[in-house]
């Protein structure tokens, strides 16, 4: 149905007409969305009965419009001068900094932008938090941990010219800065340790390789572009066959780890649906974290409201679809890229061959003790049948008579062998056991082989991607060729279409041509969306206050010019995130108290002025990791498999592993203290959420996340005065306490406001 006019709608489509004035019993557009088909998609957000009964009122009085429709406006999507002209499309071109009156607290210039609207509302920039403020809101932003004694004593202590710029320097360069950075972009890109879609919710065992990577990237202050570049299409950089692989082939593999995010229930129901599904959720991951756009619409008719017709969504489906090929799907496991080397194998195959002699050392010694223990079994028999007994033994069960099977089951004795052997020997048996022993522990030391989760394309014949008709997966149309929006070869007037096969390369380079578009400098979206959600990660909302959706629907930036100025600058300073950080907490804007004038207050209640910096609450992983480092329990240990989840004794998903293999039925292995690791090494279940994280708005990944929601319910209040976690961290917190500050209660109160708030 095309909505956008009303004779379009009168007009219809290959169903018919979508209204009939006066007569809304016959319009088509009130049935579909009478019986939920419209609007499309399992996500979208049905019509109450009022609003239907609204819409057949519409209808039956006419369906007048509020004002003239335009008359050049054709069927078929054009576009308007609204979408020509919608500001997250159009270049992002370097504003002027402002002039403002009062300069007193100005220290770069983002407070220029900032106070040039405050003084048009007829406030300003507020003085500066206090440095313990100042401390602790840093840390919690690039770390995403409190400041330490240690970090206390030093900052407060150094009175002397830059002292916030060395504490920022120092922030930044922790370790510690790649996990709390890496974790806002491993939402974005909807990262988990599990496939989700079933109950089951299958493992994903090398996903732990990709979250390595982004959090090693982010400490190496990657460059962004080359970042995404790496994300899209870091395969299209590696030569096939991926054999004996260098650290950096590695590296540039595994960050192709961003394109397996999206749950994929293949793995159980490998069914053209089930892969259509896969490639839909990783456009919308792809399209949300990069574009800040939500595609999604139209996969089924053209964009409602941002200027993406269907083909344009298709187009952006054909730049994946030779690695998510439907005709030759891969399952989850059959896209691992062994790490398995020449030299690893050479290595191997010399310790088996030591192991096989081992082995055979083994062998011999059993068969000798075998003999012996049946020799002496035999000697305890009437000398008559003895002979008969050795024959029996020698001669092949399957070719004994019925005497010798008769004699042997008279004489179970006689059965010795590798199995029994203990029941008759047991210093021989252990005597074997201890040769088996050095076999085993020698094979343990053979190369791991281990895997990376990745996407590749296969070689061959490229699949056409067409246009499915309303989206149904059994209806494909007209087929169209890769190309990025189209929009933007309104509003840039550059060209959006990319290559379909790159000859130089061995792939179709379709992703590779993509990301280089994505981060040539020019684009109108890339730079604003990462510039827009790091500037919410340090003062709780962006300056486009949605940041997954920059697009009609979103809400507008509060400040533009100053959202296009951090762009450019963005770029200027080589695509850094750690010289964005610095730009940022640099200025007075975000060493504001979060307290200010009562005038301010109440003209700006919301604070989309930024008079003041926003009170925010601390996010789930931070809490935890908190209540971690004020224990003295943290252990700081990084990378490697994730922490592994269980469910306890009234079913809450905690940390912990069940001994399923050996001890009493639920007995629990000792994690040997990696229980309390921080949370970006704990195991990230799409359906089986770690309690005390799930309590406090750690996202659900489907498929992705691009801003937190921030609640208060009843349950934090209860997860923090009853769970075991929490009890058992206080009890540590109190012997920390009693050890440090020794028996006098106003050292121990000291001490604990400083470690819990300092």
């Amino acid at each position: 149905m095309d909505l956008r006019l009303k004779r379009f709608l009168i007009a219809g489509g290959e169903s018919g007409a979508s209204i009939v004035v006066g007569k809304p019993g016959e319009s088509l557009l009130i049935d579909r969305v009478a019986t939920g088909e419209m609007p499309p998609g399992k996500d979208s957000k049905k019509l109450t009965p009022e609003q239907i009964a609204v819409l057949r009122k519409w209808i039956a009085t006419g369906a007048s419009t509020a004002r003239p429709e335009p008359k050049t406006l054709e069927r078929g999507f054009q576009f308007t001068d609204e979408d020509r002209e919608f500001w997250a499309f159009q270049p992002v071109r370097r504003p002027q900094l402002p002039t403002v009156r009062e300069t007193g607290r100005i220290r770069n210039p983002v407070d220029l932008f900032i106070q040039s609207q405050l003084e048009a509302a007829g406030h300003g920039l507020a003085g500066s938090a206090s440095r313990p403020t100042l401390l602790r809101r840093a840390t919690f932003d690039l770390l995403g941990l409190p400041p330490t004694p240690a970090q206390q004593r030093r900052f407060l202590s150094d009175t002397a010219a830059g002292a916030w710029e060395r504490l920022i320097d120092r922030l930044l360069a922790s370790p510690h800065y790649g996990e709390r950075w890496g974790r806002h972009w491993l939402d974005a890109a909807g990262y988990a340790d599990s496939e989700g879609v079933t109950n089951t919710d299958p493992q994903r065992k090398w996903a732990w390789k990709f979250r390595d990577g982004v959090i090693a990237a982010h400490n190496a202050d990657q460059p962004w572009n080359r970042f995404l570049v790496e994300q899209l299409a870091g395969d299209e950089l590696v030569k096939p066959p991926y054999l004996n692989l260098t650290a950096e082939q590695i590296r540039l593999l595994t960050l192709t780890g961003f394109l397996r995010t999206a749950p994929d229930g293949t793995a159980g129901s490998n069914n053209v649906a089930n892969r259509n599904q896969v490639i839909a959720e990783t456009l919308k991951v792809v399209s949300t974290s990069i574009l800040g756009l939500t595609v999604g619409c139209a996969q089924c008719h053209n964009h409602r409201y941002d200027p993406i017709p269907q083909v344009d969504y298709y187009r952006l489906r054909a730049i994946f679809e030779p690695a998510l090929n439907v005709a030759r799907w891969k399952k989850p496991a059959s896209r691992l890229i062994s790490l398995y080397t020449d030299d690893n194998k050479s290595e191997a195959a010399k310790i088996e061959s030591k192991a096989k002699k081992i082995d055979a050392e083994r062998t011999a010694k059993q068969n000798v003790f075998i003999q012996q223990t049946f020799d002496k079994e035999v000697a305890k028999l009437p000398e008559a049948i003895r002979k008969k007994a050795r024959a029996a033994r020698k001669t092949a069960a399957k070719k004994r008579t019925p005497e010798q099977l008769a004699l042997l089951k008279k004489y179970p004795s006689l059965n010795v062998s590798a199995g029994s052997l203990y029941l008759y020997d047991q210093k021989a048996a252990n005597t074997l056991k201890a040769i088996a022993k050095r076999a085993t522990d020698l094979r343990a030391t053979k190369p791991e082989q281990t895997y990376i989760r990745v996407l590749t394309e296969d070689s061959g014949a490229v699949p056409v991607t067409k246009v499915f008709f309303r989206g149904d997966i059994n209806q494909p149309r007209e087929p169209v060729t890769p190309s990025d929006l189209s929009i933007l070869a309104v509003t840039t007037t550059a060209p959006v279409e990319l290559p379909a096969n790159d000859k130089a390369i061995t792939s179709t380079g379709r992703r590779l041509a993509w990301a280089k578009r994505l981060t040539n400098g020019k684009h109108p979206l890339v730079t604003r969306v990462i510039v827009n959600r790091s500037w919410m990660h340090h003062f709780g909302r962006g300056l486009a206050p949605t940041p997954g959706d920059l697009g009609t629907l979103g809400i507008r930036p509060t400040h533009p010019r100053l959202l296009d100025w951090l762009a450019t600058e963005f770029l200027r300073q080589g695509w850094s995130l750690k010289q964005l950080h610095r730009l940022l907490m640099t200025s007075a804007t975000y060493r504001q108290p979060t307290t200010g004038p009562a005038q301010l207050l109440a003209a700006d209640p919301d604070n989309r002025l930024l008079g003041r910096m926003s009170l925010r609450r601390l996010d789930a992983e931070s809490l935890r990791d908190a209540v971690l480092s004020t224990s003295g329990s943290l252990v700081t240990t990084p990378n490697g498999p994730p922490v592994p989840v269980m469910a306890d004794r009234v079913g809450q998903w905690v940390i912990g592993k069940e001994n399923l293999n050996a001890g009493r039925p639920g007995s629990v292995i000792d994690m040997r203290g990696s229980e309390f690791r921080r949370s970006i090494w704990v195991e990230v279940r799409r359906s089986r959420p770690l309690g005390v994280l799930d309590s406090f708005d750690r996202p659900a990944m489907e498929p992705n996340c691009t801003e937190r929601v921030s609640t208060t319910v009843s349950s934090q209040s209860l997860m923090m005065m009853n769970s075991d976690f929490v009890v058992a961290q206080s009890v540590r917190f109190a012997r920390r306490l009693e050890s440090e500050a020794g028996d006098q209660p106003a050292d121990q109160i000291r001490l604990a406001w400083r470690l819990a708030y300092g």
